[in-house]
């Protein structure tokens, strides 16, 4: 067996740097690390996530800064404690106290899928969605400052595309229908028939995406992305039967929208959010009809 060494050589502790000058953010990215999370809704709340963790680098002579201790406070802050804003602020604080005077501030972002259970609209079926999700933090002059990444997919059904599909439909049930009576059985068969499928507007799969600054507050992620999804109205669906499909059909019908519908909905919504001091969001509808994606983004930062 190898005997321990007593002395091992430590360079960043006994050589200067070459080029004095000051760092803004020294660390690692990419670090594995699990995350208990509390909220309802959640399939489990033990969540596997990717961590960026950084300090600031200040004082000039120094050759680096101590990276491991970043990687054990991680671990020992975050693998068996709830995520919250009291363990954040003290892995922050932590972070900072481990590098003996060379840092000033530290930063750290999670990356996680989320998985939430979602119930189908009509009937007793349920599946589960991924969300991805990234908290990023920072901390400075004994402050903690939160921002939140959301990405939340949506459905969308084009307003002009339904309005030209109508007028087309119009125009099929005056040529089949010429006489200025209609009879109401042969009217429901001919619509329930293939020939009544006239026209269809055009749908797609859209998304938010959401960076909300949140100051000191953490909040329960799963409800937020809940509370977006109500305000848009229309969210993306997991397990299905017939019902719950014709459900979804009428509920795009009752909310046809462009991009800049969707976008005027989150940002009334925003706006009154009291935790949240500024929010950047993109709204992005990827277009069935074109070969190009129709955005809007809207910025209060």
């Amino acid at each position: 067996m190898i005997e321990k060494m007593a002395n091992l050589p430590d360079i960043t502790s006994s050589t200067a740097s070459d080029s004095p000058l000051k760092l803004q953010w020294v660390g690692m990215e990419k670090i594995a690390v699990p995350l208990t999370l509390a909220g309802q809704h959640l399939a489990s709340n033990r969540i596997s996530a990717m961590a960026d963790v950084f300090v600031s680098l200040e004082d000039e002579k120094a050759k680096g800064i101590h990276m491991s201790r970043l990687y054990f406070l991680l671990n020992e802050h975050l693998a068996g404690s709830e995520l919250s804003v009291d363990t954040l602020t003290q892995l922050m604080q932590a972070l900072i106290t481990s590098q003996a005077g060379l840092s000033q501030a530290a930063k750290l972002n999670l990356r996680f899928d989320l998985m939430l259970n979602k119930p189908a609209l009509l009937s007793d079926n349920f599946g589960y969605q991924a969300y991805p999700v990234e908290v990023c933090l920072e901390y400075q002059n004994d402050t903690l400052a939160v921002e939140l990444n959301l990405d939340i997919p949506y459905s969308s059904t084009c307003p002009c595309s339904a309005s030209l599909s109508r007028q087309l439909y119009k125009e099929a049930v005056d040529e089949q229908f010429s006489t200025d009576t209609i009879d109401k059985a042969q009217l429901l068969d001919w619509i329930a028939s293939k020939a009544g499928s006239v026209a269809t507007p055009h749908s797609q799969r859209s998304h938010a995406y959401i960076k909300l600054q949140l100051g000191t507050e953490l909040p329960d992620i799963a409800s937020l992305i809940f509370a977006f999804e109500e305000v848009i109205a229309t969210p993306v669906q997991t397990a299905v039967k017939r019902e719950d499909e014709q459900a979804f059909a009428r509920l795009n019908a009752q909310n046809l929208m462009f991009c800049e519908d969707a976008a005027r909905k989150l940002k009334t919504y925003l706006a009154k959010m009291q935790a949240v001091q500024a929010y950047w969001f993109k709204v992005e509808h990827q277009e069935s009809l074109h070969a190009h994606n129709a955005v809007v983004i809207e910025s209060s930062f």
